[in-house]
């Protein structure tokens, strides 16, 4: 039985070596296979009492499938001059301006960065790290406070699977990445980790207090689930 998780390298006969995490998992019920464009792999999330062997057969059995998908992933875009990413939704291009002292900033659809060429990725990384966070935490205090709730902790994390989380103590947690994606997406996503704290569940009144802080939020679920993945293809190697 697989006890921890691990990360591996298995060459499969459609596509050759392909990073693979197996992940071990208490409440799957079946194993799970996922494209995971954060590392160029798949993940197989194995539950208990199935073995490595069985878990790796499975993913033999199903290379057509993978091999489809993986073939499918957007390129990987650095954030180095001359590229373009989108920032709130829209997209921006990256240019360099060696002599300005204004770090980093945004204005009319392009991206400014001061400083050195080389250090473009980084800064660029961490700028829209700064961006995103206040862009949630203020939208989070806000929500919080239409239902008489408190935040206790508000931080930012480069997650694969989620796009937030709440713990039990009210902390809240984002994905830096949601700063790329459009606006109303970013707001349906702090909107939903803020009803956590009344309702840490997916319950009808989980749901129900979605949308009353909210509103409808179909739309911006079906983008996640649509374009999500794709805003991992962004900033590689930062």
């Amino acid at each position: 039985m697989l006890r921890n998780i691990e990360e591996t390298e298995i060459d499969l006969p459609q596509i050759g070596p392909l990073p693979v995490r197996l992940r071990p998992s208490a409440r799957a019920t079946r194993l799970k296979l996922r494209i995971d464009p954060a590392f160029d792999g798949v993940e197989i999330v194995v539950p208990n009492g199935i073995s490595r062997k069985t878990a790796i057969s499975m993913l033999y059995q199903h290379g057509d499938w993978v091999t489809a998908h993986m073939s499918r992933l957007p390129e990987r875009v650095q954030f180095v001059p001359g590229a373009w990413v989108p920032f709130m939704g829209n997209e921006h291009a990256i240019r360099t301006v060696p002599d300005a002292k204004r770090g980093v900033w945004a204005e009319a659809g392009v991206i400014w960065v001061s400083g050195l060429p080389e250090h473009t990725n980084r800064r660029v990384s961490d700028w829209l790290k700064k961006q995103a966070k206040l862009e949630i935490a203020p939208r989070a205090h806000a929500y919080a406070e239409r239902i008489g709730k408190k935040v206790n902790r508000i931080s930012l994390k480069d997650t694969r699977t989620r796009w937030g989380s709440c713990s039990s103590n009210g902390n809240l947690s984002f994905s830096w990445r949601l700063v790329l994606a459009p606006e109303d997406v970013l707001d349906y996503v702090v909107a939903h980790e803020v009803a956590h704290l009344q309702e840490l569940n997916h319950s009808a009144r989980f749901w129900a207090v979605v949308e009353d802080l909210y509103g409808p939020s179909k739309k911006q679920q079906h983008w996640l689930k649509k374009n999500g993945s794709a805003l991992h293809r962004y900033g590689a190697g930062t």
